[in-house]
């Protein structure tokens, strides 16, 4: 794609402009919140990808389709997809899609260090499909990545857990940082709770934005995060609880019955497909049998080797499978399956759009301001 033809409306212009990208009356407007005074920071945030709302839907896995990622975009926030282990076909695909559905901003994410795919090949096919900004987490892209995503016009953002990891994420070129802590949901790469991991993130940022993510599921962490100092907040498990999600009924019933975090637990149980990785999931019946018998390694799990699923090509998903279960699958063990979740679960009681979603997470942003 010709990097003229990748821009980066305000959502203002694109209200006037008439290109359909969603309501501008919100829960706040109808109750007369006092408008919540954005840092600078913030308003940069917001001028650079055309938002109304300095909210992120993290890539979680295959719960974040172009249907959710879109509404998201339709609704002001930046929405996002996974591309990791698609196939160049599908990723561009999965792209066009998202491009005819929103004129909003949106993401497309790859793990670097994952065994699934160390390695983007689809990102030339997806810029070409019009992707305006590519996201990376669990490594930096090295100087070859980099330089093909801004050749054309587009800005990647680079998740961290660290210093050393802002510093290294910038020195490649990062247009923003996504700052990780502990408490988030599925695959953790972080080691440290949020707030002090951004205090250390932020000391080595410049201009560059900043989302602060992990365990924020309401409008009362968005505000937290945003008076920390972020740019923005990143939310993963809240929006896996919505109607245009494409999790699994089962696993988003289970979101709505987790009580509060303690109901997560940050393991290395399901771990085939990706080896020693850590991630905070729910405990279910899986967990519970695995961390009973002393947290055992691979071919000493109970129940190794149980078919608990089966996707529509008629592969199993295994007890143990690395595999977040979605709505294509079929069986009676999905609830036994590794089930994603951050420590902000206790906070969903409900599953929205994601459109209602994003106005109410910043009516609650506002409103706890106004309260504090």
């Amino acid at each position: 794609m010709d990097k003229r033809r990748r821009t980066f409306l305000s959502y203002a212009t694109g209200l006037a402009a008439g290109v359909g990208v969603g309501e501008v009356t919100t829960a706040s407007d109808q109750k007369h919140f006092p408008r919540y005074r954005h840092s600078v920071k913030t308003r940069e945030l917001l001028s650079m990808f055309g938002l109304k709302y300095p909210i992120l839907q993290a890539p979680a896995g295959g719960s974040t389709g172009p249907e959710l990622a879109a509404a998201v975009c339709n609704a002001g926030a930046m929405g996002s997809i996974a591309l990791t282990t698609a196939s160049i076909e599908t990723a561009s695909e999965r792209v066009k899609k998202l491009v005819s559905l929103t004129k909003g901003t949106f993401a497309v994410n790859y793990i670097l260090s994952s065994p699934l795919s160390s390695e983007p090949k689809s990102l030339p096919a997806v810029l070409d499909a019009g992707a305006p900004v590519v996201q990376f987490s669990w490594g930096i892209p090295n100087e070859r990545q980099a330089a093909t995503i801004h050749a054309v016009g587009a800005r990647f953002g680079v998740q961290v857990a660290n210093r050393e990891g802002a510093r290294a994420a910038l020195a490649a070129g990062a247009d923003y940082l996504v700052c990780q802590g502990i408490e988030a949901g599925g695959h953790v790469q972080s080691t440290t709770p949020l707030f002090e991991v951004m205090e250390a993130v932020l000391a080595e940022v410049d201009q560059q934005p900043v989302f602060a993510a992990g365990g924020i599921a309401d409008g009362t962490g968005i505000r937290r995060a945003l008076e920390a100092g972020a740019s923005g907040a990143s939310l993963g498990t809240r929006f896996v609880a919505t109607q245009e999600s494409r999790a699994h009924l089962e696993y988003k019933k289970a979101l709505l019955e987790a009580r509060d975090g303690s109901q997560t637990a940050l393991s290395v149980c399901f771990v085939d497909g990706w080896a020693n990785a850590t991630a905070r999931s729910l405990r279910n019946d899986t967990f519970v049998r695995w961390e009973a018998a002393g947290c055992p390694t691979a071919g000493k799990r109970p129940g190794e080797g149980d078919v608990l699923a089966t996707k529509p090509d008629g592969r199993p998903v295994l007890r143990y499978a690395t595999l977040s279960p979605t709505n294509v699958l079929t069986g009676n063990g999905v609830a036994d399956c590794a089930l994603w979740a951050g420590m902000g679960v206790g906070l969903i009681n409900e599953l929205p759009s994601a459109s209602d979603l994003v106005h109410r997470l910043w009516a609650e942003c506002e409103a706890a301001a106004s309260q504090s």
